[in-house]
């Protein structure tokens, strides 16, 4: 297995942010701490920090959190000092480096994990995650390449000298890798993103896209989701993020046998575990009536369309009816669905006092 290290870069002078980035709250961890998390949570043992503008408050910080901290006394020259600085205090035995400027705090855990395990099959010097065809951060280099950039002398900085070797790209499905911090805009904007544990809607078509689905399936989802956001809007007390992003990929891994199963596994590893749940009972959920929650709106909405059409539920049960008219086990399979769909519906209504027909058509839903 090889071994790997982070180094955090926080050592510039956050001018256009008019406050220290590194130590920004956002939600509620400061920008260095979500940055530190995530790879901890990859299993990354050796995270460094390089410190510089305003060291010895950072390096406080870092202390008491148990983080390694390396301080760049060139920092006013740029990024690539750190760059240098950090890569000089590593050990020898570290086969490749992830470097990330601590203004790009909200890269998931499982981008990291995805990227050593992409690194064990690859032979280039540098790998960049990417989204959507857009390179983000953090890169992934070599300890091939650390004489290089030692020795290099920051012209240009250290995409310069990086654009002179192989490299590879990884698609993610994680648009943090794009995202960075450094005016007061951007700070609301991403405390706000980090507030949010579902993956957005472009995250999503991501994901759609990585796991190949097919347009079938793509405007099934799609009609689902529609669906359920509407019934959302009519509802209290369900995340409507939520709701999208399950719905959007409750069938990502249509094809495979127990795809319920098999997708829930899939965003449970990608660090979407409240999703995951959705989708693992979307096929099959028995309501009682006790709690009309967002596992049984998808699984609602995706009982009242057929492909990508809307129908009602006496149209989209009819036909296993009759299927499994001989077949007891699985008609009364077919039979419990219906019933909770119907459960649900009649819940939905008494919820709003509308018709599910009335909610559809206010939010421009119509069969």
């Amino acid at each position: 297995m090889s071994k790997f290290a982070a180094l955090i870069l926080a050592a510039g002078f956050s001018s256009r942010m008019g406050s220290f980035k590194p130590l920004l709250k956002m939600g509620d961890k400061m920008a260095i701490e979500w940055t530190v998390e995530t790879f901890r949570g990859a299993g990354i043992t050796d995270i460094r920090v390089v410190t510089g503008h305003m060291a010895e408050l950072l390096e406080a910080q870092m202390h008491r959190q148990k983080i390694q901290t390396v301080r760049n006394p060139d920092y006013a020259k740029g990024m690539y000092t750190s760059v240098c600085a950090g890569l000089r205090a590593l050990p020898g035995d570290i086969d490749a480096c992830f470097l990330l400027p601590v203004d790009i705090p909200l890269v998931r855990t499982s981008t990291i994990t995805a990227l050593t395990q992409h690194y064990e099959n690859s032979s280039t010097a540098v790998t960049y995650p990417v989204f959507r065809k857009q390179r983000g951060h953090p890169p992934l280099i070599r300890r091939d390449l650390f004489a290089a950039i030692l020795k290099g002398n920051g012209e240009g900085g250290l995409c310069a000298l990086l654009h002179h070797y192989q490299a590879a790209e990884f698609a993610v499905a994680d648009e943090a890798i794009l995202l960075d911090m450094d005016t007061p805009a951007d700070h609301v904007m991403l405390s706000e993103r980090s507030r949010i544990k579902h993956p957005n809607i472009a995250e999503c078509e991501a994901l759609l896209e990585l796991h190949g689905i097919s347009e079938a399936v793509y405007r099934h989802s799609h009609a689902v989701a529609r669906v359920a956001v509407a019934l959302c809007r009519h509802l209290g007390n369900i995340d409507a993020e939520l709701i999208l992003a399950a719905s959007l990929l409750h069938d990502i891994a249509k094809g495979q046998s127990k795809h319920a199963v098999i997708g829930a596994e899939l965003l449970d590893g990608l660090g979407y575990p409240k999703v995951a749940d959705i989708i693992r009972v979307h096929m099959d959920l028995e309501y009682t009536g006790s709690n009309l929650d967002e596992s049984a709106i998808v699984f609602f909405a995706d009982k009242l369309i057929s492909e990508d059409c809307l129908v009602s539920l006496e149209h989209r049960f009819s036909p296993a009816f009759e299927r499994f008219a001989d077949q007891p086990e699985a008609l009364a399979g077919a039979q419990r669905k219906y019933r909770s769909a119907c459960k649900i519906r009649d819940a939905v209504e008494s919820a709003t006092g509308l018709s599910i027909a009335q909610i559809l058509a206010t939010c421009g839903v119509q069969a």
